[in-house]
């Protein structure tokens, strides 16, 4: 099981975020991954809780983010209700998506679990909502996915398996470069793995 720390940071500016302090682990029918958020001066700043099926559909999501939270799944597409504190600007929403997405390096683990894509592959195009810090608000993106590359590193505890993704937003043709290794993003625009306790889980 995995823990560590992760440091978020604006792709652009490179402006700290927040830390996002991780667990996570599969399971006998799939894996789960749970975090907590905090800012830069130590300040609790949200929470996240994602559990994925055996094909990386998620069944279930709740996000906690400032005063606002979402709890979603994949139901007829991902369905989602979108809450404040006090219930009073509840909506519920549903698309036609694959999944979810957001500024947690969880989503692309989940991403990559949903697409298992293989070398050498064409681009996959998949449907997201991504919901944009602070409030989570849901917005619909278009992404393509490629597994540029997946290479065994030599490491104290035995190979380590690196798969380079190219995401290109679809909307914008912007494009940047993923690493992961098992359930742990290397690297990623606006995300720097800081601490590791163990190396990643493997998906069977």
């Amino acid at each position: 099981m995995p823990r560590g720390r992760y440091s978020l940071h604006d792709p652009h500016d490179h402006t700290p975020v927040a830390d996002e302090h991780f667990h996570c682990a599969p399971g006998p029918s799939g894996w789960r991954y749970v975090s907590q958020l905090t800012t830069p001066s130590g300040d609790h700043a949200g929470s996240v809780d994602l559990a994925l099926d055996d094909l990386g559909r998620p069944i279930r999501l709740e996000l906690h983010a400032a005063s606002w939270q979402v709890r979603g799944a994949a139901l007829d597409g991902v369905t989602w209700v979108r809450t404040d504190p006090t219930g009073t600007y509840a909506t519920e929403g549903n698309v036609r998506a694959h999944a979810f997405t957001g500024t947690s390096p969880a989503f692309l683990i989940a991403t990559a679990r949903l697409l298992r894509l293989t070398v050498p592959a064409s681009a996959t195009r998949v449907r997201l909502v991504a919901l944009t810090d602070p409030v989570l608000a849901p917005r619909t993106v278009d992404q393509s996915w490629t597994l540029l590359d997946s290479e065994a590193h030599a490491t104290d505890n035995g190979p380590l398996t690196v798969d380079a993704y190219q995401v290109t937003a679809l909307d914008t043709g912007e494009q940047h470069t993923v690493h992961i290794s098992g359930d742990v993003v290397l690297a990623a625009p606006g995300i720097e793995l800081e601490d590791l306790d163990s190396p990643p889980s493997t998906f069977r």
